[in-house]
């Protein structure tokens, strides 16, 4: 466990399913969730949308994964509150529920790239737009770019602007597919407890030095209070 003043960081190798079966029903505020899409995007078939640089190429055995079963998103939304799932357009049949409240990510792209991308949300409000530029080489915040280590990165600006609207600091936050361990990041910053999961070795260990190298380099957390008495704990499942 990642003790980090007054919260918890778990970060997970393992099948997801695994877990989600053996969670209390109700048990996290928010499960945000970026699972496969099943449309078969990764870098080489993106190299010529780009038009300012490469995009960086995956190995496919990463990346190509099939969209989860229906009773994972059954399982998602028992053991949690309130459901945020990137990708709803490709995944409302499996979900199977309708929602008043999507979340549309304006990336302020160029070219031939998606304008936007579509979470599914389970609250009952309004559509809420947020617009954060991710746009191959250019990043809405230049000054801190980020370092792309998986194919379906989100940027942790984005997601912290999205937290701050529908979760609180001391909630529980679940991340079936962590990939980059963006989410990871904006919970640290803003106080959240979470539990990641991430399947493939690689990206587990890669978004675990992610987050260490983060913890170096902040010296408070997100009360303006010294960082004390830090531990990591990882789960090998």
């Amino acid at each position: 466990m990642m003790r980090f003043t007054t919260y918890n960081v778990d970060m997970v190798l393992g099948d997801n399913m695994h877990f989600l079966r053996r969670f209390p029903d109700k048990y996290f505020d928010l499960a945000f969730v970026d699972p496969p899409y099943g449309i078969r995007q990764d870098g080489h078939r993106e190299n010529d949308r780009s038009k300012l640089a490469k995009s960086k190429d995956y190995d496919k055995s990463l990346w190509d994964q099939p969209r989860p079963p229906r009773e994972y998103f059954e399982q998602l939304e028992r053991v949690s509150k309130n459901q945020i799932i990137w990708g709803g357009n490709h995944l409302i049949d499996l979900i199977g529920k309708r929602s008043p409240c999507w979340i549309v990510w304006d990336k302020d792209n160029s070219g031939n790239f998606a304008d936007c991308e579509l979470a599914y949300t389970s609250f009952d409000t309004a559509v809420r737009k947020f617009k954060f530029r991710w746009n191959g080489m250019l990043q809405e915040d230049m000054k801190n770019k980020e370092q792309r280590i998986h194919p379906t990165q989100k940027p942790v600006g984005l997601y912290k602007m999205i937290l701050k609207k529908y979760a609180k600091p001391g909630q529980k936050i679940l991340d079936t597919h962590s990939g980059s361990a963006s989410l990871t990041i904006a919970c640290i910053d803003l106080g959240m407890d979470i539990f990641a999961i991430e399947l493939v070795q690689k990206y587990f260990e890669d978004s675990v030095e992610r987050v260490e190298r983060h913890l170096q380099s902040i010296s408070h957390d997100f009360q303006g209070k010294p960082k004390e008495n830090v531990q990591l704990r990882f789960f090998l499942i």
